[in-house]
């Protein structure tokens, strides 16, 4: 289906669409990018709560379909709504930077989790609710959990959040400042947490047992 242009209405995640919002997002999306240069040479799906596209030239993806969320369902490459009309275990890679902060969030995990191929990794970005940033955006009527609750969604999800736990990014009070690499500050404005598509393995047949005669030979 083709893209089209949308006008966002007031909604939960209208926060991203300017000021501090959307600096958060630019600066979650060149750690989101490095992120995703790391990963294998598969497709990839970005969801983002505003409608400002990922520069696809920053990470070198040119197999990236981008969908951003508004009231009535998803915009960007395709116009769609939940389920997502996109086949099961076509993406190696997803990147969601605060969708599921808009409700919701056990569906659209799921189908997450449903497009993910085996093997693949998922990168949640969430507001942090222990941040003294989180004045900037009280009253927004986001969804806002602790990582602890957003790993349960995961695993309810059918995805592992991996041993390593949360991440942090972000700044503290002010400003926009995105480290590139993760910290163990739990009070910084952005929660990162990864998690991993894994498939039980087929259980390998019993080897068969070789019998050996080891009689005397008859005449």
């Amino acid at each position: 289906m083709p893209a089209f242009e949308f006008s966002r209405q007031p909604d939960a995640l209208a926060w991203f669409d300017a000021g501090r919002g959307q600096a958060l997002l630019a600066a979650e999306t060149v750690a989101a990018g490095q992120w995703l240069t790391l990963r294998p040479a598969q497709p990839a799906l970005w969801l983002s709560p505003a409608p400002t596209r990922p520069p696809v030239v920053l990470h070198g993806f040119s197999r990236q379909l981008w969908l951003w969320r508004h009231p009535d369902g998803f915009s960007g490459d395709l116009r769609c709504e939940l389920p997502l009309p996109l086949p099961s275990e076509a993406f190696g890679s997803i990147v969601v930077q605060h969708v599921p902060e808009a409700g919701s969030a056990t569906d659209l995990l799921g189908e997450c989790a449903r497009v993910l191929a085996p093997g693949g990794r998922l990168r949640l970005y969430t507001l942090n609710p222990l941040s003294p940033y989180r004045w900037r955006w009280r009253g927004a009527a986001l969804r806002v959990r602790d990582a602890a609750s957003w790993q349960g969604a995961l695993r309810q999800a059918g995805l592992h959040p991996l041993a390593a736990g949360a991440g942090y990014q972000g700044p503290l009070l002010r400003g926009t400042a995105m480290a590139p690499h993760l910290s163990f500050n739990r009070f910084r404005a952005v929660c990162v947490l990864e998690a991993e598509k894994r498939v039980a393995a087929l259980i390998p047949p019993a080897p068969a047992r070789r019998r050996w005669n080891t009689g005397a030979a008859h005449a």
